[in-house]
């Protein structure tokens, strides 16, 4: 029998990669993460594999032990180079980048895998930090490009763009990029609509959907008018209203409260024709209703615990440790398991016909 390519993960969170390369038949023997809770989820999930809860800069000599195996791969944090964030070039957040070369560097994989935020791979802001990247990359003796890939290609339902800094190492291809995107489109999978992704999960408090999310939902008393009734912002707090017959919005890692996405529970589960929100902005573009500051009817609720776990593709049966906001952080900070799973398979399929 074949021997399993092994790995080592960074930057870890509760483990959404992980899940998609050992899906695509990767062993994870190391696991490095900082935050805590974050640690104990993939600890409950992955007892085969040694988790480290610390900052990665006090566990570098331990990387040592892991050299030559078949990949490194993670997602530094993001904070520094997103469009939602400062986009300061000075924070410290965005030099862990170049920190995770450093372990590359000690462990000298034959491939490693980097995700982060689309703007790390397409903005001009970016241009010199990513060519910095790229550069140094090269003279580790990587054949290294970013892609940038959208979720729903993938099996994923939610709009959900990333990038991913794909480095073979001992590739002498000249024509790596056109040759890799080919083994990245043989692995695109139609994603089901939200409905259908979470039909069988049932109305939010039964026993296999617990409500988990109680953050009121009020209306806008000066509503932000669009042309979608999903992409205004007729409703208080940044949690908007998710359209169940297309994919979801990017899950922010702020879900847990206000900023929780919520649903029509009577048009997802119930009886109901029509998404009341659509009624609702059909009203205030024909003036038929006025706004008012008040809590909304009790069919709009936000996503509970369960169903932001099935947009991100995690498995049902996966445990997550911590408070509620705590677990809804580590839902929205991961890594699709499935994206993962079609990057590694991927990379997989490169190494068999161009290494």
């Amino acid at each position: 029998m074949e021997n399993k390519k092994t790995a080592i993960s960074l930057f870890t969170g509760a483990g959404g990669m992980d899940v998609g390369f050992e899906n695509a038949g990767v062993s994870v023997l190391f696991a490095n993460e900082i935050i805590k809770e974050a640690a104990e989820t993939y600890h409950a999930n992955h007892p085969n594999a040694r988790v480290v809860n610390d900052d990665i800069n006090n566990v570098v000599d331990k990387f040592d032990e892991f050299k030559g195996v078949d990949f490194v791969f993670g997602g530094p944090p993001c904070q520094g180079f997103s469009v939602a964030g400062k986009m300061d070039p000075d924070d410290e957040r965005s030099k862990l980048i170049f920190t995770y070369l450093d372990v590359v560097e000690r462990v000298m994989p034959k491939a490693f895998v980097m995700e982060n935020v689309k703007a790390l791979g397409a903005l001009e802001k970016w241009e010199s930090v990513r060519n910095e990247y790229l550069d140094r990359a090269r003279k580790l003796g990587y054949m290294c490009m970013p892609f940038i890939l959208n979720a729903t290609d993938f099996g994923v339902p939610q709009k959900r763009e990333r990038v991913f800094f794909i480095g073979i190492r001992e590739c002498g291809d000249p024509f790596y990029e056109h040759h890799m995107w080919e083994c990245i489109e043989k692995q695109k999978n139609k994603a089901p609509f939200i409905r259908e992704l979470l039909k069988d999960l049932g109305r939010a408090g039964t026993e296999k959907n617990p409500n988990t999310c109680t953050a009121k939902i009020t209306f806008a008393t000066k509503p932000v008018m669009r042309k979608s009734p999903y992409a205004g912002m007729y409703f208080n707090g940044q949690g908007r209203p998710m359209n169940v017959d297309e994919y979801s919005n990017t899950l922010p890692a702020s879900m847990g409260g206000n900023k929780t996405p919520f649903v029509d529970e009577e048009y997802l589960y119930g009886d109901a024709e029509c998404d009341w929100v659509v009624d609702y902005h059909k009203g205030l573009v024909d003036g038929t209703i006025i706004p008012k500051f008040e809590e909304v009817p009790k069919r709009l609720r936000r996503i509970t615990i369960k169903e932001a776990a099935r947009i991100q593709t995690f498995p049902d049966d996966y445990v997550f440790c911590g408070s509620k906001g705590k677990i809804y952080t580590q839902i929205g900070n991961a890594v699709p398991c499935k994206l993962a799973e079609a990057v590694a398979k991927a990379v997989e399929t490169y190494q068999l016909q161009w290494c």
